[in-house]
C-alpha cells in the first residue's frame, strides 16, 4: 500500500538543493519551487527519509518537511494559477 506525501525544503547549499532535488524526482513529481508529491511506501519512506537527511545541513538552517496526504485532503486539493512545472527547473 502506498501513501501519498508532500515534501516542502529550503536548503542553502546549492550542491545539497541539487541532490535533495534529484532525490525526490526519482520518487515523485516536482509541483512547486521547493515542494515535491511523492508516492511511496513505508519501506520507501524510511528510504527516502534517510536519503533526504544524508543531503542536509542541519547547521547551515536546511529543512524539509513531509506532509502525508490522506485520501480526503487529495481529493479536496486545488490548483490556482498556472500548471505545475515540468522536467525543466530552476534549481541550481
Amino acid at each position: 500500500m502506498t501513501m501519498r506525501l508532500a515534501i516542502a525544503y529550503d536548503v542553502s547549499e546549492d550542491s545539497n538543493r541539487r541532490q535533495v532535488y534529484r532525490t525526490l524526482q526519482r520518487y515523485g513529481a516536482w509541483r512547486q519551487y521547493s515542494v515535491f508529491e511523492v508516492d511511496v511506501t513505508k519501506t520507501d519512506r524510511v528510504e527516502l527519509e534517510d536519503e533526504l537527511e544524508s543531503h542536509i545541513e542541519p547547521s547551515d538552517g536546511d529543512r524539509i518537511r513531509i506532509y502525508r496526504l490522506c485520501q480526503s485532503c487529495q481529493d479536496n486539493t486545488t490548483d490556482l494559477g498556472s500548471d505545475p512545472p515540468g522536467e525543466q527547473s530552476n534549481v541550481l
